[in-house]
């Protein structure tokens, strides 16, 4: 059964971008263009979640991760919920600091302060005094150092290639409550759980069950940054009771649901 969504709250679409950064304020719903960058960047949702669509998977960053794409990759952004997102550009001797694929990062204090600082109205116009720049590389090289101590987030949803299993792929996401098994969604498709699994290692290096899980992790993020509760986002995302929603969830994002619905982090 679809998932109900909230009215569509209307905001101002507002952007602020200069050469090494930026900042966007989008609706729900708001989707950038297909790009790609010269530079690698980071991009971090001060509010909302910002969903990240690249050549190789989907990037989910809510308000306490940081997201980096390397340069080159084909990639567009879509905010789910109003949207507060920054955007930091790399030079190149930072940027091969950084891992050569999409990440996600948990983001620190510290981190989230120097994203802040590095996207605020001060940098607006791009012409800082000397001083100014200093300030500014000292501020990036902390967060890339922040961000090589944190590890890397599970909350990439790696697009499969076989045909089989972007059919799977397609059946979680349209349909996140489907508890079928990995057995009877591979007769629905007419492929074994067996090769369903193989496919599964090989491929995304996960099983069956931590892919579902992070499929339906996104789809409740998506649902609480849309206003939706806990108790309706867990039934929807396939969670018999509440209780087992809240401990997964927070065995990945790092909070509960409640906290993270109403923009208490723990940042």
């Amino acid at each position: 059964m679809p998932v109900a969504r909230q009215p569509r709250r209307t905001a101002v679409v507002t952007s602020h971008i200069w050469p090494s950064g930026g900042r966007h304020l989008w609706p729900s719903g708001e989707t950038s263009p297909v790009q790609s960058h010269p530079r690698g960047h980071l991009v971090y949702a001060a509010s909302g979640v910002l969903a990240v669509h690249g050549e190789r998977g989907t990037s989910i960053v809510p308000a306490n991760r940081g997201a980096w794409t390397p340069a080159g990759f084909t990639h567009y952004h879509r905010a789910h919920g109003d949207t507060d997102m920054r955007i930091v550009f790399l030079a190149p001797a930072l940027a091969r600091l950084m891992p050569d694929h999409p990440a996600v990062f948990q983001t620190s204090s510290l981190a989230r302060e120097v994203l802040l600082e590095l996207t605020g109205p001060r940098n607006y116009d791009g012409s800082a005094p000397d001083r100014g720049r200093a300030a500014r590389a000292r501020l990036l090289r902390v967060l890339v150092d922040e961000l090589r101590d944190a590890h890397e987030q599970p909350l990439h949803l790696p697009t499969p290639r076989d045909d089989r299993l972007r059919a799977v792929a397609r059946m979680l996401s349209e349909t996140p409550a489907d508890n079928a098994t990995l057995a009877e969604l591979g007769r629905r498709i007419g492929a074994s759980s067996r090769t369903l699994s193989r496919l599964l290692r090989n491929e995304l290096g996960m099983t069956f069950y931590e892919w579902r899980t992070q499929v339906r992790i996104y789809h409740a993020l998506v649902l609480l940054a849309e206003g939706h509760d806990t108790i309706h986002t867990a039934h929807a995302c396939g969670w018999a009771n509440p209780s087992g929603f809240i401990a997964a969830f927070t065995t990945v994002i790092g909070t509960t649901p409640g906290r993270y619905r109403s923009g208490r982090q723990g940042l």
